[in-house]
């Protein structure tokens, strides 16, 4: 467990501001207790109170399995995933969110894109490929995405065309995926 550098730094935060904004300074300095961010075995970045995060500095490397909360990983290209896990914290700051229909629920666990005709609601002004949380009718939130169309493009576009690409959704626990999440 050490500290990110500074390229891994930004290369998270970009990702976060895709999703959160200018909020990532709200996850770190949370009225309750500051936060950090960690990075452990196998690439994954944690989210972590600072007073876990010196009660795992007690635990050998070998012995430390998981702390605080995973919010994905750095790719060996040097990219930075998202993780299932991390969906907590960006439904909490979302910048722009997606609703969908009880119809199409289902199709979005599956590992399925967002249509038109299953777009109950979007956040107004949202950009083309900017990132988006999914939320059931009342107000679950099931995954992430990218918006594959503008709020303004959404209104002329045909019934079977993107709304939203699919990055993660809740249904992965259940089809099996722990090796990438986990």
């Amino acid at each position: 467990m050490r500290p990110l550098t500074e390229d891994e730094t930004k290369i998270l935060f970009q990702k976060l501001a895709e999703y959160i904004g200018r909020s990532i300074e709200k996850m770190i300095n949370r009225s309750d207790e500051r936060h950090c961010f960690r990075l452990a075995s196998k690439n994954r970045v944690y989210y972590v109170s600072e007073s876990v995060m010196k009660t795992a500095n007690t635990v050998s490397r070998d012995n430390l399995l998981s702390f605080g909360t995973c919010l994905g990983k750095f790719t060996k290209g040097g990219k930075f995933r998202l993780h299932i896990t991390a969906l907590d914290y960006l439904s909490q700051y979302a910048q722009y969110k997606v609703w969908v229909k009880p119809s199409a629920e289902m199709s979005f666990l599956y590992g399925n894109n967002v249509m038109k005709s299953g777009l109950a609601r979007i956040t107004e002004s949202t950009p083309q490929y900017a990132g988006v949380v999914v939320y059931s009718m009342s107000d679950i939130p099931l995954g992430f995405g990218v918006a594959s169309q503008s709020t303004d493009a959404c209104k002329d576009l045909e019934p079977m065309g993107n709304v939203v690409l699919h990055q993660a959704d809740i249904g992965e626990y259940l089809r099996g995926m722990e090796d990438d999440i986990f």
